[in-house]
């Protein structure tokens, strides 16, 4: 397959000096019957971001993600490669399960008792506290990082995480609780997924990952980063040896 060009931006907006919003993105893998799956949905045809292309679930980063009470943080391979970056890992992280949580109905957490106050929004949270446990960050592995191009309708600071299926509570074929972001929630085997409608950036992060998939599931020594804040885009990984 030949490598994917990402699409060209939109004239209207090229000159547009839009916000870029802290985000995060779940990559969650299982083994089945065809090798590693990946979860996957299909964006509505009328969202302004992406719209009828198959994605992994992930947005934007809400304010309090980062005062949950965790059952376990980010490893510190993860939570160090975080870090170059205005956005707290922690927060990050909570982005990811909320995200997980909301766009799914699948939830990385264990057993326990949320304080009577934290700092995250009770709307966000309230479904996810009611099932009895408390977001689990520890087996999220900060797998990649790309910033939207300029004249996109939206732009985000998006870090991408891996983590195992074995992670979630409950049936991670149940979506009964997902919200309606996402259509057509499935698990896609990695050898297939690139045959759907999927954003450039996507396809890139799914050849990264199978090659991840190779030496299993852990926090890399450098994380591959995208960076389009700035006129000229440029490509480094996270972690290297200056």
């Amino acid at each position: 397959m030949s490598t994917p060009r990402p699409a060209a931006p939109h004239p209207d907006l090229a000159k547009r000096d839009l916000p870029i919003r802290d985000a995060a993105t779940v990559l969650l893998l299982r083994q089945g019957a065809a090798g590693p799956a990946v979860l996957m949905g299909q964006r509505g045809a009328a969202a302004a971001f992406m719209p009828s292309k198959f994605v992994f679930p992930g947005g934007a980063v809400d304010a309090g993600d980062g005062d949950l009470p965790f059952a376990a943080p980010l490893n510190e391979s993860c939570a160090a490669r975080l870090a170059e970056g205005t956005c707290p890992p922690a927060a990050l992280a909570g982005a990811a399960i909320r995200e997980l949580w909301e766009e799914t109905g699948l939830r990385l957490g264990r057993p326990g008792t949320w304080p009577a106050s934290t700092g995250a929004d009770p709307a966000d949270w309230a479904g996810f506290a009611e099932t009895g446990l408390v977001p689990d960050a520890s087996p999220l592995h900060f797998v990649f990082r790309a910033i939207t191009p300029p004249g996109r309708p939206r732009r985000f600071d998006a870090r991408f995480f891996l983590a195992s299926a074995d992670a979630v509570c409950g049936d991670p074929d149940d979506f009964g609780r997902a919200t309606d972001e996402l259509s057509f929630l499935h698990w896609v085997p990695l050898a297939e997924a690139r045959k759907l409608d999927l954003p450039f950036i996507t396809e890139v992060v799914l050849a990264e990952v199978a090659a991840l998939c190779a030496e299993g599931l852990h926090q890399p020594e450098t994380v591959p980063f995208f960076d389009n804040s700035g006129p000229v885009s440029t490509f480094r990984r996270i972690g290297a040896a200056a």
